[in-house]
């Protein structure tokens, strides 16, 4: 089979050799948005680490501020980067313009390979193309399942979030729910879109859209506690990461509501709400894996030639629950930022 690199609509074949990349030092956000400058890691001792030639990887989210999901992103993507003796360079913006003018940076620094989410997916293309066209390979993780092959990305690692939502919904069916409430932290992000029309495709129910400022907690807050306030019937309030669910526990108590509240994504401080209760259950996408196998991916590939998938399927991460009944076991790997 000819697996000759270049660039074309529905995936990318094998890269030719590339020189190894200079520091992504000037790699930073141009919208003041909130998204950081691009920060090193990987760089210590050689104990442990793959023999192959340094490599330069850059890992660029659309990470929001506090948004701690992507710190076990980032742990598993530094993992990697650690075995497989690459300098890895992290950059994030909630911005999709300023995620792109990172992924510019990535390309004008030549680095080896660059991971990219695909959040607002038409914002990336561009930027996307003109990486393939540099002879850079492209993988996607977490966000993007529907649009990474026509973007031209050569492998993607996540889960397939209609997927999630639909066993959201029937979920909440088993729990004898009615009315539910998404929370939708960021408006235009197509995969937080897919969970809750995959909610709503499945759930028996009534289900409705809530959209928040995810930047500002104390708006999250006050944003659930009034809609709760509002309508008495929402028994259950379906939040899309961590850290609003553990909000969201505090607008149930401020509105006096008896709604229950089911999550998207983990981490140390949700495993420990759903011990206590006062969380029903997660899905969990395992973030580290995404991470960890984006960063590896890049290495195998240039070293080995290997495609994870075969390049046409995407390689998936979740979803899986997390209730009282597996929690503890959980609980354990996610105290140490795995889960």
């Amino acid at each position: 089979m000819d697996r000759t690199f270049h660039p074309r609509s529905r995936r990318i074949a094998p890269l030719v050799a590339l020189t190894a990349a200079a520091l992504l030092l000037s790699a930073g956000c141009s919208s003041g948005s909130g998204g950081k400058k691009a920060e090193e890691s990987g760089g210590g001792g050689t104990t442990g680490r793959a023999d192959t030639p340094r490599m330069t990887v850059a890992l660029v989210t659309h990470q929001a501020p506090g948004d701690t999901f992507w710190d076990i992103v980032r742990k598993g993507a530094e993992a990697a980067a650690a075995k497989d003796n690459i300098r890895l360079v992290y950059a994030n913006d909630p911005n999709a313009g300023a995620q792109a003018n990172l992924v510019q940076n990535a390309i004008d620094q030549k680095v080896d390979g660059i991971a990219v989410t695909l959040a607002k997916p038409g914002a990336m293309k561009d930027v996307v193309g003109r990486a393939t066209s540099a002879g850079i390979p492209v993988v996607g993780l977490n966000s993007g399942l529907s649009d990474w092959k026509k973007l031209g990305l050569m492998e993607f690692f996540g889960q397939d979030e209609t997927v999630a939502g639909e066993a959201l919904g029937k979920k909440l069916n088993a729990e004898g729910a009615k009315k539910a409430v998404c929370v939708i932290q960021e408006q235009g992000n197509v995969g937080l879109t897919q969970r809750c029309d995959g909610v709503k495709r499945t759930f028996g129910g009534t289900t409705v859209n809530l959209y928040v400022n995810g930047t500002d907690m104390p708006s999250v807050k006050s944003t659930i506690t009034a809609k709760l306030k509002q309508d008495s019937a929402i028994d259950y309030v379906v939040a899309l990461g961590a850290p609003y669910a553990l909000t969201a526990v505090q607008s149930v108590s401020d509105a006096g509501s008896k709604a229950k509240i089911a999550t998207f994504d983990l981490n140390k401080d949700l495993t420990g709400a759903i011990g206590k209760g006062t969380i029903q259950f997660a899905v969990d996408q395992q973030p580290y894996l995404q991470g960890y196998l984006a960063v590896d991916s890049l290495w195998l590939y240039k070293n080995n030639g290997n495609y994870s998938g075969g390049g046409e399927q995407p390689v998936l991460t979740g979803p899986a629950f997390v209730d009282k009944s597996n929690v503890d076991t959980v609980a354990e790997f996610a105290a140490k930022g795995t889960r």
